[in-house]
């Protein structure tokens, strides 16, 4: 159930990002269709993707101060978008790198903000 959860919120942040940010757009006719699929390309780009890239570019991480993370969330991001489109036709467009970087950015904003309403899961029932 959480992860479905997740998925949703994540959903509703790209929703957001493609409204607020100039260079991200929803081409299909069915929206939600388009955003629910990046979502889970979102997803899965950031749980087996972003990880090899963190590790690989740990260098310039450290070198920049933790600044080069936004560089890597905003390529998954583009990347996301690519894959959604190409191999799954979802309309999820974003046009170029500062787009991304600036959709990420939101994305991860409204991802924590959304996420502080979930129920901890270390918290007991009643």
């Amino acid at each position: 159930m959480r992860l479905i959860l997740r998925w949703l919120i994540t959903a509703a942040a790209l929703v957001v990002a493609a409204r607020f940010v100039p260079g991200i757009t929803i081409t299909n006719d069915n929206g939600w269709v388009a955003v629910l699929v990046m979502a889970a390309v979102f997803g899965l780009v950031n749980a087996f993707i972003r990880p090899v890239l963190m590790l690989l570019s740990c260098p310039l991480v450290l070198l920049t101060l933790g600044l080069f993370l936004l560089v890597i969330n905003a390529i998954t991001f583009s990347l996301s978008s690519w894959i959604a489109q190409n191999l799954f036709g979802a309309g999820f467009v974003v046009d170029g790198f500062f787009p991304a970087l600036v959709g990420s950015i939101v994305v991860s904003i409204v991802s924590f903000l959304l996420s502080l309403f979930l129920p901890d899961e270390n918290e007991p029932r009643r």
